[in-house]
């Protein structure tokens, strides 16, 4: 048992349940808004401008421009809008690029945000944003940034791709996973990690399989809600740093790219983990946790190589370079050329630890 933590709760109001989208007028109120802008991907923005239509008076627009990473660009251009159209708060509708998109926003003004998630990413309960400018993904952490209230509709997920559910859960499951040896780790995001995982194992197949099936989307919403409690509230590692260099300065897809290096970064730390990897161990059923999640990862169809969603093998060691670059703390001591194998492995899509 642990016994010497600091736990500290996160401020966020989350409304769960079938058909609660149609709360979002009221929360808008109960935030003490008039004016909500909703923020979309394009590919989202039919469904942005019904929400916003449905809203009426209380809408300020729908800005669809969300993209991956979060660039300063789009930021800045969104912010025009935001300014342009007087919007006393924000609605972000989507994955991790829109409610990153808000999150940025939120930063540059002050505006609380509502974020109503249609993936299984899990920012939505972080006060952690991430952005790109110049090739160069950085993080920060504020408390302005973590949005004030969270949508689960499970309706808003049954057309979500089973190729996107199965990436995009296990983005969520690195979250826990890693939560799990964090240097601030604690009891409560202990349990949380292991029942957001325990969730995901069990509900991503049946998506594979039936992708209708409510009760199981239901379950992924669940287990991704909590795999977003302990992002926001335990530390990073070596896992979510490479995720973030591969993804900001080599433009690879953010949730395929967790799914991949989920396996690989896992077997890297487990040793150095040691016990506190047991909850894994348990809903995996094998002391091998490396080769149980390239099993699991191979069991729900997701990418399992860096080269298949898009790397260059040429891009591998200024990859390895860009990691040991303000590097997070990871139980395992970070060794240049060993992060290097460690991706050529990834790479590769071979077997191995680094």
């Amino acid at each position: 048992m642990q016994t010497d933590f600091i736990y500290e709760a996160l401020p966020t109001r989350v409304i769960f349940g079938e058909g609660k989208l149609d709360q979002l007028a009221a929360e808008i109120e109960h935030l003490g808004a008039k004016r909500a802008l909703v923020l979309s991907t394009p590919q989202q923005e039919d469904w942005a401008q019904k929400i916003a239509t449905d809203l009426g008076q209380a809408s300020a627009g729908v800005f669809a421009g969300a993209t991956m990473h979060t660039p300063v660009s789009v930021t800045e251009t969104a912010l025009a809008q935001v300014k342009a159209s007087q919007a006393d708060c924000l609605i972000a509708l989507g994955g991790g690029s829109t409610i990153g998109l808000a999150k940025a926003l939120a930063l540059r003004t002050g505006l609380p945000q509502i974020a109503v998630p249609t993936t299984y990413a899990g920012s939505e309960m972080t006060p952690i944003l991430g952005q790109t400018e110049n090739g160069v993904k950085t993080t920060m952490r504020q408390a302005i940034i973590q949005p004030k209230t969270v949508i689960y509709d499970v309706n808003l997920t049954l057309t979500l791709p089973v190729g996107m559910s199965a990436t995009s859960g296990l983005n969520a499951m690195a979250h826990a996973v890693e939560a799990l040896y964090a240097q601030d780790r604690n009891p409560v995001i202990s349990l949380m990690a292991e029942d957001g995982i325990r969730a995901l194992a069990q509900a991503l197949p049946v998506i594979i399989e039936s992708p209708q099936n409510k009760e199981a989307r239901l379950q992924a919403q669940y287990g991704a809600w909590l795999c977003g409690i302990c992002l926001g509230s335990a530390g990073m590692a070596l896992h979510h740093k490479l995720c973030h260099v591969l993804g900001g300065s080599f433009g690879l897809p953010h949730a395929e790219t967790h799914a991949v290096m989920l396996p690989y970064t896992i077997a890297f730390n487990a040793q150095a983990a040691g016990s506190h990897l047991e909850p894994l161990r348990e809903v995996l059923g094998t002391s091998d946790i490396g080769q149980g999640l390239a099993e699991f990862a191979d069991r729900v169809a997701a990418p399992r190589s860096l080269r298949d969603i898009g790397m260059k093998e040429d891009d591998l060691e200024r990859a390895a370079d860009l990691a040991m670059t303000a590097a997070y703390w990871n139980p395992r001591p970070l060794v240049r050329d060993e992060i290097l194998t460690l991706l050529r492995i990834a790479w590769s899509g071979g077997k191995g630890v680094a």
